[in-house]
């Protein structure tokens, strides 16, 4: 039989178990003051005491001391200690991010008229078009961009010189991206080449929004009813070369077809597979060829450039970033775009030369079908670096955009979305030639996505920008009200409101913004016309800002410039550029330079 023991009493907490730090068992700090029904034996213990504050010498205020006829400066007080404590430091405003200002002889008299037209030199004849060579022309060469410019009296602090274009004003393939061996009509809608696969990209872009444009093969695969028995399909279809189409960044190679790389999106004719990174892929059902006569559609689809500067960034959430907010509210402040550009001669024309974008590396190594056994090791290391392309990924050149995609139309029938997630392309995710003088994260307004067509061994296409599509779908709207909007319906005060489809949720149709409607790429052109425009002022008025803080006396109203101006006229040639000035972020050394004139 167990015998009842009583409870052993409770004791002290034994020393030799491990504190957070060292118990004082004489001072009585962790033993309670007053005793509980949980520790009825506890000793009564004396409150802790606060520790002792060091005793300071009390001294009289400023007034008593004033009113004593004591000196009151430190000096004379004999406990004054030297104030060794820092002062708070003023935060300087950030650095203005400026345009490169190159200081340039005065314009000769000819560069105040309008650039010329590119000279065409008849070579064939294809699909009732006569195609020519375009010569007496500067083309975009690796790591360099050109564009039209022209003198400007009104100028004066950006040196005379601002944006323009040449003939023909209009959306068209641009003269400058093109390859060298790409031939052009007259207009600069079409296109074909009698070498191997060559690249011409369109002279404006897609940034943001909902954008379409068509393209037409004149020459490529034949249709099956030209096909004879007599006639294998193989011979049949490459008799009139061949043509793909699709969207290009600015770093896509011209000598290269639409697809090659991770820098464009493309479709092949032959049995209308998608193509990127090199890598065809089956899309067209029934794998249905792009013949001769097709009208193909492109529908581009890109967020808001808000959106995309959360994603290049990296503040992107998935879980809260849940619209792509193509019509927010208007923000107080918008993007700034910074062209460095140098105005140089070529043949007799003046041209602005600029650093172009550069491949990244990371994006050069998916088009590697398997890393090599060093990246391999590395990668093993660094998991986060071997995810596929994604809006949070560790490598900002890797990361896409949500919500974006790419359509494809045949003859005015919706076939499929061969493309979503498409590759951000605001800086740092495209980076400036490693180049000297080039700077890195700055955005000329001119990313983005291009209309793109190559062609091959006299393959031929025709673009159409609108508004006058071959095959619109039903969401293009066909017919536009003055104020750019879908003519279809109206408001209250009769103005213009596009419609967007039905929520199927709520089964109410809400009104669409400009942005989120489906537009026509040559509406774009005319917003690039505005925006050079708006930021060829911006510039002129920041660097005359500097100018007049640097020598007010110039800024004033003496007509010194206005016989800055009438000299211009008078000046005589351009034959180098000496004097080069950097003004970007306030400020910069004085450098020489000569360029001789091509």
């Amino acid at each position: 039989m167990a015998t009842e023991t009583s409870p052993r009493p409770r004791s002290a907490t034994p020393s030799t178990i491990p504190q957070k730090r060292p118990m004082n068992l004489d001072d009585e700090q962790h033993i309670p003051a007053v005793s509980s029904p949980l520790n009825p034996d506890a000793p009564p213990s004396r409150a802790r005491k606060a520790p002792a504050r060091e005793q300071r010498e009390k001294k009289e205020s400023l007034k008593k001391r004033e009113a004593k006829g004591v000196d009151t400066t430190r000096s004379s007080t004999p406990d004054a200690q030297p104030n060794t404590k820092r002062s708070k430091k003023v935060e300087k405003p950030p650095d203005v991010v400026r345009p490169v200002r190159y200081y340039t002889k005065p314009p000769s008299q000819s560069d105040f008229d309008a650039p010329r037209p590119p000279v065409f030199n008849p070579v064939l004849t294809k699909a009732n078009r006569d195609f020519n060579e375009c010569f007496e022309h500067i083309s975009n060469k690796k790591s360099f961009r050109y564009t039209n410019c022209i003198a400007d009296p009104a100028f004066l602090s950006s040196r005379w010189f601002r944006q323009t274009d040449a003939e023909p004003f209009e959306p068209r393939f641009s003269f400058q991206e093109a390859s060298s061996h790409i031939l052009f009509d007259s207009a600069g809608r079409s296109i074909t080449t009698e070498k191997g696969f060559r690249m011409a990209r369109a002279n404006v872009c897609a940034r943001e929004g909902r954008w379409y444009y068509e393209c037409k093969i004149l020459s490529g695969v034949k249709p099956p009813a030209h096909e004879t028995s007599l006639t294998p399909r193989s011979a049949s279809s490459t008799d009139g070369g061949h043509v793909r189409l699709g969207w290009a960044r600015r770093e896509a190679n011209l000598d290269t077809p639409v697809g090659f790389d991770a820098y464009s999106y493309g479709l092949r004719d032959v049995s209308g597979q998608k193509i990127h990174l090199s890598r065809p892929k089956d899309f067209v059902p029934s794998n249905e060829s792009f013949c001769e006569g097709d009208v193909i559609g492109l529908e581009l689809t890109l967020p808001s450039l808000a959106l995309h500067r959360k994603v290049v960034e990296g503040s992107y959430n998935k879980a809260v970033d849940v619209s792509d907010d193509l019509d927010p509210h208007p923000a107080a402040e918008a993007s700034d775009f910074v062209r460095d550009r140098v105005p140089i001669r070529y043949k007799g024309v003046v041209y602005f030369e600029q650093f172009e974008y550069s491949s990244s590396k990371d994006l050069e190594d998916l088009m590697n079908p398997a890393p090599s056994l060093s990246n391999a090791a590395v990668a093993a290391k660094d998991a986060a670096a071997t995810a596929p392309p994604n809006p949070n990924h560790p490598s900002v050149a890797l990361r896409t955009l949500p919500f974006s995609s790419i359509k494809i139309y045949k003859n005015g029938k919706l076939i499929g979305t061969p493309f979503t997630d498409l590759f951000a392309f605001l800086p740092p995710a495209s980076k400036a030639a490693t180049q000297q003088g080039a700077r890195d994260g700055l955005d000329d307004g001119m990313l983005g996505y291009f209309p793109a067509i190559s062609v091959f061994r006299g393959g031929a296409a025709e673009i159409n920008f609108g508004p006058e599509f071959w095959c619109p779908p039903s969401g293009l709207a066909t017919r536009v009200g003055d104020d750019g909007q879908d003519a279809d319906d109206y408001d209250m005060n009769g103005s213009a409101v596009a419609l967007a489809p039905k929520d199927p949720k709520t089964h109410r149709q809400h009104s669409q913004g400009k942005n989120s409607r489906l537009r026509g790429m040559g509406e774009r052109y005319v917003e690039q016309i505005a925006e050079d425009i708006v930021y060829d002022l911006i510039d002129e008025v920041d660097f005359w800002m500097l100018d007049a803080m640097e020598n007010p006396d110039a800024a004033g109203t003496d007509g010194a410039s206005t016989q800055k101006a009438q000299s211009a006229f008078t000046a005589t040639g351009m034959e180098t550029v000496e004097g080069l000035t950097q003004l970007g972020g306030g400020g910069g050394e004085i450098k020489e330079i000569v360029q001789e004139e091509e």
